[in-house]
């Protein structure tokens, strides 16, 4: 397993919208096993493949309580969406804005397939809930970051770009 590099905001790669998986592969059996591992070392929860640069609709999650197992999520779609949450949300690819605070659905019902290409279908609430939406996001080229007012995302914005 190798660790990869996460792309760090405000990379334009992260924009991108996720190309589906059509072949249940040992290829992606790799990336998600390299993604697990990445999340872990980086200390995350949940880790999309866009933001290891890899243009694909993969999701991985663990260490949420009570999850029993790791989560993949392949081609994932939220089918249902109950109830609001406001919970504080971290990115590992804005590292230094690791909680901000916003609206997200605290029940959802997710499709998705699983790494051997199986249907599954996962209802999540709470701070899972959050993190499968704030993966998807990922998948489509949208950042948590985005639901915050103009001024606050241009401050961001402008506290990255003096790194670069």
């Amino acid at each position: 397993m190798s660790i990869l590099k996460i792309l760090k905001y405000p990379n334009k790669k992260l924009r991108k919208i996720a190309q589906p998986v059509t072949n249940f592969n040992k290829k992606i059996k790799n990336i998600v096993n390299n993604m697990f591992e990445t999340m872990y070392k980086k200390k995350g929860i949940g880790l999309a493949a866009i933001q290891v640069n890899i243009n694909r609709q993969i999701i991985v999650i663990d260490k949420i309580y009570p999850l029993k197992n790791p989560i993949v999520l392949i081609n994932p779609k939220i089918i249902k969406k109950n109830g609001k949450i406001n919970i504080k949300e971290g990115c590992l690819s804005i590292p230094k804005y690791e909680y901000i605070t916003h609206s997200r659905s605290e029940f959802i019902t997710v499709k998705a397939f699983n790494i051997f290409g199986k249907k599954i279908l996962i209802k999540a609430e709470s701070i899972l809930s959050v993190c499968i939406q704030h993966e998807i996001d990922h998948l489509k080229g949208i950042l948590f970051i985005d639901y915050l007012s103009s001024l606050k995302k241009n401050r961001i914005y402008k506290s990255f770009k003096k790194k670069i």
